[in-house]
């Protein structure tokens, strides 16, 4: 077996620290245009490395036949997807924040993704 579990373990939690570090920058960009952009970059870009690391934590639980691990995978899919849709949605319609700023809040959190896989560490 060339992957193993905690090659998957270790790889969602070196994508969910570059996450958050990306996710501060990003609220820091922001914070020229006030506190409001700031969150809301930040806050979009949260929902993603959260979303990230429940899928994680789902997909990775532990052993389990083919079916299961995809299962698992599927079932970590939706929750991240609905952290991160039902998260913007509060940041847009329920706090009204800036839609600008959350939509580049998402964009680098989801750089980080292609970027994670391309250093190995």
């Amino acid at each position: 077996m060339l992957n193993n579990l905690s090659v998957g373990r270790r790889l969602a939690l070196r994508l969910f620290i570059w996450q958050v570090a990306v996710a501060a920058l990003v609220g820091l960009a922001f914070l020229g245009l006030g506190w409001r952009y700031a969150l809301a970059a930040s806050m979009s870009a949260l929902l993603v490395a959260l979303g990230n690391a429940l899928m994680a934590a789902r997909t990775f639980s532990g052993l389990a036949a083919g079916g299961a691990m995809l299962g698992r995978l599927i079932a970590g899919m939706i929750l991240k997807w609905v952290v991160i849709v039902g998260g913007l949605l509060m940041v847009l319609v329920h706090w009204k924040l800036p839609p600008l700023a959350a939509l580049a809040g998402l964009a680098a959190a989801f750089a980080v993704n292609l970027l994670a896989f391309r250093f190995k560490g």
